[in-house]
């Protein structure tokens, strides 16, 4: 079935081919192609960018394919299809007492997703990416057997696979270790803070806190340039282990007009933002609204008007960090294009085995922010952006790319061709094709993995 096929930032393109993958028969690629040169196996389509879209192919919806296989309740040990949601899979577990190791920004991500863009979240300083928790995947090619992949059997499969951008197989199942909890409650801690400076002591001073993250006012003055509020939290031993609603309370109506969208309405809402009560909040929370504020929202992706929004996620190293953040502040309040979610984060050392995983360049900061797309203006911006993070020696997050230069993405994950060269044949992405074809001196492909 041909269709138009958005990612969640609404940013226009082509229609394609979507075919759904059977619930519980074997995965057969040749089925799955349909007649098309290529495929590429779709989840819940929350990436922002084009890494989940492929319209000179077939995307290969994955989402039927969702049950558990195993579960082992004493050791938090799960097996599941790929298409499985961590929205499914914590009304399953956690009133067991497990939770996800590791989380995004939303639970409407499926493991296989997860896997391909090794997602990271507030804890990423104490446990690294999902993918290193990653027992073992099943990973089915046009050009071989099935394979089972591991961290010690074919690993370098393995590892190219987590955070391989979907390219080097379908996924078919997964395995992984859940986290135990006692309480599906968190005591958190709002701390408003007045600057960068601030930012920097408060993260160092809650280095033992399991879930660490700072919202951040883009249009604060030059004075207090990165001034926010600070959200630590862990999880608490009272609440009991109740899951999540399956309900969504509130569904945005429509694209919100241009107009709406400026300096001085973002800059109301940060104010607002910045000293409603909640902003000292000290107390319980359960984990929905703490870690997926925005799944409450349906269709919160309409919140920046019908030309839809890019979104803008860098790392910098440690080292360069309080530079290069307070130099991509400085560029987005003078460009007047500001963000209502602007978010702050440390990272630690990633333990992920995962060769093209966002965070393995080490310790670091990451900055992340919407921008409404206003054309060209706003793509000048993000080159400025881009070329800020390259001088420090960062990288973007690819599962929220739109924009990046190939010679950028190239530079910035120099084992791009690794993966290139283990690439199944059959399986493209717009991304891929968008930030290989640009030639750069890490061209030349390497050996193919086995």
């Amino acid at each position: 079935m041909t269709m138009p096929v958005n990612n969640w930032g609404r940013l226009p393109h082509a229609a394609q081919n979507r075919r759904p993958a059977r619930a519980h028969s074997p995965l057969d690629f040749k089925h799955a192609l349909d007649g098309a040169p290529t495929l590429l196996p779709h989840g819940m389509g929350r990436s922002y960018g084009d890494v989940g879209l492929n319209p000179d192919g077939t995307l290969l919806q994955m989402t039927a394919r969702d049950h558990i296989i195993s579960f082992d309740k004493d050791s938090g040990i799960l097996r599941a299809r790929s298409g499985l949601t961590l929205d499914a899979l914590l009304r399953v577990s956690v009133p067991q007492g497990w939770f996800i190791p590791v989380s995004p920004g939303s639970k409407f991500v499926t493991l296989g997703g997860a896997i391909a863009n090794d997602v990271h979240g507030k804890n990423h300083h104490k446990d690294g990416s999902f993918g290193a928790h990653v027992l073992a995947l099943s990973l089915v090619r046009s050009d071989r057997a099935p394979m089972v992949c591991t961290p010690t059997k074919n690993k370098k499969m393995f590892a190219l696979t987590i955070g391989g951008l979907g390219l080097t197989g379908i996924i078919d199942w997964v395995e992984l270790k859940l986290k135990p909890i006692k309480s599906a409650y968190l005591d958190v801690e709002n701390i408003p803070y007045r600057s960068l400076d601030e930012f920097f002591k408060l993260s160092a001073d809650s280095a033992d806190w399991p879930y660490n993250v700072a919202w951040v006012d883009c249009f604060a003055p030059q004075s207090k340039l990165g001034r926010g509020i600070f959200t630590r939290a862990r999880f608490s031993d009272y609440g009991g282990l109740s899951p999540h609603d399956s309900e969504t309370k509130f569904r945005w109506p429509f694209p919100t007009p241009a107009f709406l969208l400026n300096r001085f309405t973002i800059g109301l809402f940060n104010t607002l933002y910045r000293i409603r009560p909640g902003a000292r909040y000290k107390g319980r929370a359960h984990y929905d609204p703490y870690f997926y504020p925005l799944d409450s929202i349906a269709d919160w992706n309409k919140l920046y008007g019908r030309k839809g929004f890019y979104q803008h996620q860098c790392l910098i190293p440690q080292d360069c960090a309080q530079d290069g953040i307070r130099e991509m502040l400085s560029i987005i309040k003078h460009s007047g294009q500001g963000s209502f979610l602007a978010v702050l984060k440390h990272h630690g050392t990633e333990p992920s085995p995962g060769v093209m995983s966002f965070c393995n360049i080490g310790p670091g900061v990451s900055l992340a922010l919407d921008f409404a797309n206003k054309g060209e203006k706003t793509r000048a911006l993000l080159t400025k952006l881009d070329d800020c993070v390259a001088r420090h020696g960062g990288r973007n997050y690819i599962a929220k790319d739109a924009h990046m230069s190939g010679k950028f993405f190239q530079d910035s994950y120099p084992d791009w061709s690794t993966l290139e060269a283990a690439r199944d044949p059959k399986i493209m992405s717009s991304f891929w094709q968008r930030v290989i074809e640009t030639p750069s001196q890490n061209s030349t492909p390497k050996a193919p993995a086995s």
